[in-house]
């Protein structure tokens, strides 16, 4: 079902999405970061052509709402299965709850991050989650990141202020540390407005198995990405 919402028309300035699609190794590895926490009714916030909708389509909830500002990418998104729809708009447009929310590498998109992780969580039900995966680190803010329309990378404590104080905290930790070092070291991945198809996959094959292995030993202190998870009091 597609339904339309009444924000004014918005075009995504990045060219990127289906670049990181091919990054498989990395998606699985945050799906399986995230995926205690997602249940019940579930709201993608800006779910671009929908790659991490099919990659989610698994997982045990009762709904699933993808919602994208962007006309065209909204067009290309593809619906797994008959629990999901698709709405074009952002969450100001919406009604009712969710019992999980989730911007995965959506809100640092956002100038006002913290006006929208309060109306997120508004739609929150109790108990409910919400969910952030963002690009980590101010250091490694690149021509890329202007490029994709990046307003800020965020470190642990900047993504904790952007958080309301209504939600609790349930998890907040730092993914790809392999990813981190190579970037900082050289800037492999940043240097250029945008990645190339073989840097991306070097990145994805090599790097991320580390990062899966390393992680865990630096107590998830380092990364590329930051991972934040919220709870609702119920």
């Amino acid at each position: 079902m597609s339904e339309a919402g009444e924000a004014p028309s918005y075009e995504y300035a990045g060219s990127e999405l289906d670049l990181f699609e091919k990054a498989v190794n990395w998606k699985r590895y945050w799906r399986a970061q995230i995926a205690p926490f997602v249940h019940g009714s579930v709201l993608e916030a800006g779910a671009g052509i929908g790659s991490n909708t099919r990659l989610l389509a698994d997982l045990v909830y009762r709904s699933w709402t993808c919602l994208e500002p962007d006309d065209a990418l909204a067009a290309r998104i593809e619906l797994p299965t008959a629990w999901h729809r698709k709405i074009t708009g952002t969450i100001a447009d919406l009604r009712g709850s969710f019992d999980t929310i989730m911007y995965i590498d959506v809100l640092e998109h956002i100038e006002d991050d913290a006006a929208e992780m309060a109306r997120a969580a508004a739609r929150l039900s109790p108990g409910g989650h919400v969910i952030v995966l963002a690009p980590a680190h101010a250091f490694l803010y690149a021509p890329f990141d202007a490029a994709v329309g990046h307003f800020r990378r965020y470190c642990r404590a900047s993504l904790r202020k952007a958080a309301p104080a209504r939600l609790r905290e349930s998890k907040m930790v730092y993914l790809d540390a392999a990813g981190l070092m190579a970037s900082a070291g050289n800037r492999l991945l940043l240097r250029q407005s945008m990645p190339t198809e073989r840097q991306i996959l070097a990145w994805d094959r090599l790097m991320i198995p580390i990062s899966r292995v390393i992680d865990p030993v630096f107590c998830h202190r380092l990364g590329k990405s930051v991972l934040g998870v919220w709870q609702r009091e119920a």
